[in-house]
């Protein structure tokens, strides 16, 4: 690191050791004269209190209810559990107009992939048709978002048909139906607690380059799943990973198989034309009888109940939990953020825990109605958006159309080719690849490509679960990197301004002679306390090494530029009293600029200030400056 000290910094900085009572002037009054003091004392009790509104209700849900009457806060309680009461008042025709249409669109859009994505889960098709009629229902009611479209989604189906797969074999039998509604049920209970406990923000954990990654990743395993019934391969692994697909394709090649009539040419992009057009293909041609594999049967009729088909004892209670909870973990994180993504485009609010809680209450009413776990769908809402949707009632538009079709229309899909319906899927999911967004990554942090790759060939190598397990332990990997190596920077004066900045990012920023000026830039905690300690240790150091035998005074006073450090808990304390102590030793002074008023407070709590001496701390580091290097 090279020095760059200015000829006008060096002519105005004397290289004697200043006294420790400083008598610089700063205008017509002592730089110190405004003292860094700690903040109004607080009962631990307060603390608690602060510590826990900020974690768990930083939006004060309660504000709306303030001097409100006893009626009318039973009113706006009705409004928050059910947004549809509020908008419900101003809804116009205007505005039926454009949600019938976009009902209309999404429903034409849902039908053709909802069988499809019941297949995704080992599931008869028609349990797919079911999950897009009840659950979008309760959402409209409970939900904040005008735009989302709830339904099946690609990547719930597959991770719900591989981990109930793993646990019951035999997908045909009926103790796999009834884990499938065991695993939506606590997919909702997942989601209805964290909403109720106001706990949402677990789900950031798993970060945006994560989630680009394991979508990506799955939307590959999708599309690979669906060699089955593009190529009509009879014999297919039930493996998902990339290897044990190509071999099952491989080996269909290698032996010979008969070649089966493909209708997969139809335009995937009309999912309904083409489901009509390739049904009626094969019903005037029969191709059927010659290879091509159909439906075959959709069971007609509304939801029937499933309470008791729901396993709340037995073997297969702790399988159904564990996979609901992933299950609804991941449906959460994918509906949010599509959620947050069209409110924003739209400029409006969008209630995270509401959402949970409509989520959860949404999946657990399905999983007693012969539904599997719902949740957004991106494709879905895309359309639902620019078909100029306005409110959730698309969402009952698109749900009454599913229920005219499971009472009239279902006999007649029992010639559609599989072949189709895994076109539709491959479709859908191809949106899921954004390598846009993989290339940001690149350029913008490493460490979150690394995050988007690792994810991406977890799923595609191994499963959608060791995916999920690779994503979720990297992101909490870069959050343990950067809590315990947090940065450290040099500071310099700009020329001409009382301003000091990084070095490195500003070059022609001047160090001050006799002087270092470090800034950390994290809190610090037991787990950073020691190499942030060791860290300014050695930038002093080096920076001693390289003025040693120049013209310029060797360092005398360390500052350390605090207003970064949000908070320090007793091994931060700790390592600053080690600090100092090592100062000494080194016949250098310690003074701190702007340290905010949770660290005051606890510097003057454990008697840190009395050690360094208050004339030491300030409120800037030009105030640092201008006392001990003029």
């Amino acid at each position: 690191m090279s020095l760059r000290i200015s000829d006008e910094v060096v002519a105005s900085v004397t290289r004697e050791p200043r006294s420790e009572a400083p008598s610089a002037r700063y205008g017509n009054a002592l730089p110190h004269d405004h003292k860094v003091l700690p903040p109004p004392k607080k009962t631990l009790f307060e603390d608690i209190k602060h510590s826990m509104k900020e974690i768990f209700f930083s939006d004060n849900p309660a504000k709306e209810f303030k001097n409100k009457t006893t009626g009318r806060k039973f009113v706006l309680g009705l409004e928050s559990v059910f947004p549809i009461l509020s908008w419900a008042r101003g809804y116009s025709f205007k505005s039926f107009r454009g949600d019938f249409i976009s009902g209309l669109t999404i429903a034409s859009l849902c039908i053709p992939q909802d069988i499809a994505y019941a297949k995704l889960a080992n599931l008869d098709p028609q349990y797919g048709l079911y999950t897009s009629f009840v659950a979008p229902l309760v959402y409209a009611f409970m939900g904040s978002s005008r735009d989302i479209a709830i339904g099946p989604v690609a990547v719930v189906s597959l991770l719900l048909g591989t981990s109930l797969s793993d646990e019951i074999k035999d997908f045909h039998s009926h103790d796999y139906l009834r884990l499938a509604f065991t695993a939506t049920f606590f997919a909702g209970v997942t989601q209805l607690a964290l909403g109720v406990l106001r706990l949402g923000f677990l789900i950031d954990f798993l970060s945006h380059a994560a989630i680009v990654g394991f979508m990506a990743g799955a939307a590959v395993t999708i599309a690979l799943q669906q060699l089955k019934g593009l190529l009509g391969i009879v014999n297919f692994t039930k493996k998902t990973d990339i290897i044990s697909v190509m071999s099952s394709v491989w080996g269909t090649v290698h032996h010979g198989a008969k070649k089966r009539k493909k209708l997969f040419w139809v335009a995937a992009i009309a999912p309904m034309i083409s489901v009509i057009l390739s049904t009626l293909f094969v019903y005037i041609t029969r191709a059927d009888k010659r290879g091509v594999a159909i439906v075959r049967h959709i069971k007609k009729g509304v939801n029937p109940a499933s309470a008791s088909e729901i396993f709340f004892h037995g073997k297969y209670l702790g399988a159904g939990a564990r996979i609901g909870v992933i299950a609804g973990m991941i449906a959460l994180t994918e509906a949010v953020a599509i959620g947050r993504t069209f409110a924003a485009m739209k400029d409006y609010p969008l209630d995270g825990n509401k959402e949970m809680v409509a989520m959860g209450t949404m999946n657990i009413v399905g999983s007693l109605t012969s539904c599997y776990v719902a949740t957004g769908s991106f494709s879905r809402t895309a359309v639902n958006y620019m078909a100029g949707c306005k409110t959730a009632v698309s969402n009952i538009v698109m749900s009454i159309v599913v229920l005219l079709t499971l009472l009239v229309i279902t006999p007649l899909f029992k010639y559609t080719p599989n072949a189709v319906l895994a076109a539709i899927i491959i479709a859908a999911v191809i949106s899921l690849v954004d390598t846009e967004a993989v290339i940001l990554l690149w350029k913008i942090d490493k460490f979150d490509f690394l995050a988007c790759i690792g994810a991406f060939f977890g799923v595609i190598f191994r499963s959608v679960e060791i995916g999920l397990l690779i994503a979720v332990a990297i992101s909490f990997a870069k959050i343990l990197l950067q809590v315990t190596r947090p940065r450290t920077t040099v500071l310099g004066k700009l020329h001409g301004t009382s301003v000091y900045r990084n070095i490195h990012q500003y070059p022609k920023a001047s160090q001050i002679p006799g002087m270092l000026i470090i800034r950390v830039d994290s809190a610090i905690y037991f787990s950073n306390s020691n190499y942030i300690k060791e860290r300014i240790l050695r930038w002093l150091t080096d920076e001693d090494i390289q003025r040693t035998g120049s013209e310029f005074p060797r360092i005398q006073y360390l500052i350390i530029e605090m207003s970064p450090v949000t908070d320090i808990d007793t091994s931060g304390i700790h390592a600053f009293v080690e600090l100092y102590k090592s100062l000494l030793k080194r016949d250098v002074q310690l003074l701190l600029a702007n340290p905010g008023p949770v660290v005051m407070e606890k510097l003057h709590a454990s008697m840190v200030t009395h050690l360094i001496g208050e004339h030491k701390i300030f409120l800037s580091v030009a105030d640092a400056v201008a006392s001990y290097g003029a």
